[in-house]
């Protein structure tokens, strides 16, 4: 973990006299793995924000959504989530393809919590992965560079008001998009449901 800092994090410690402090914390949080309690924590959630780049060097942000648990922990080093059907621009998994570095952000607002992980991630086509989840044709496997918990004073405590009912599950027919019956796209929608080779 020598290298976690770089030297726009070193010039601004410096500045602003927090070096000890930073080193102190990466001795004490910053891990090359996921703890049993991190695992915990990651398997309870049903959503996370996932940072890619693109081959431009822009970052993009996601919202990636799910049942609890739908992040698998493969091993503390190894994180699995699903691609679920989307808008088929395919922004966040075209940049993992062409830049593999990623940055995942789980939180929880009803409990104040955080868990941060960077990793290089890589997609998965495997019929015994995609086989984890429903109705899913592509997967994302995270090995993991560095993870750490954040401070959660600054999360505003919100109260959870259910799941989307758009999530695929077994107990039923995954739902479309409402916006994918619009005149405007109809004519050039993917086949549906996507071919999962089982």
């Amino acid at each position: 973990m020598a290298d976690f800092y770089q030297a726009g994090h070193r010039a601004l410690q410096e500045e602003f006299k927090s070096a000890a402090l930073a080193d102190r914390l990466r001795e004490v949080i910053v891990r090359p793995a996921l703890d049993a309690d991190a695992q915990t924590f990651i398997e309870q959630q049903d959503h996370f924000f996932l940072s890619t780049l693109g081959a431009d060097g822009f970052p993009t942000v996601s919202y990636k959504g799910g049942d609890v648990g739908f992040v698998k922990v493969q091993t503390p080093e190894t994180l699995l989530f699903p691609c679920f059907d989307g808008n088929g621009m395919w922004l966040s998994m075209g940049n993992i393809q062409d830049h593999d570095k990623v940055g995942l952000l789980f939180i929880n607002s009803v409990v104040p919590h955080r868990v941060r992980v960077q990793g290089v991630a890589t997609l998965v086509r495997a019929p015994a992965i995609l086989r984890l989840w429903q109705d899913v044709g592509l997967a994302v496997q995270v090995k993991i560079r560095s993870t750490w918990i954040n401070c959660p004073r600054y999360i505003h405590p919100m109260e959870k008001r259910g799941q989307s009912l758009h999530v695929p599950s077994p107990d039923r027919e995954t739902l479309p998009a409402e916006w994918k019956s619009l005149d405007l796209v109809a004519d050039v929608l993917p086949p549906q449901p996507l071919e999962v080779k089982k």
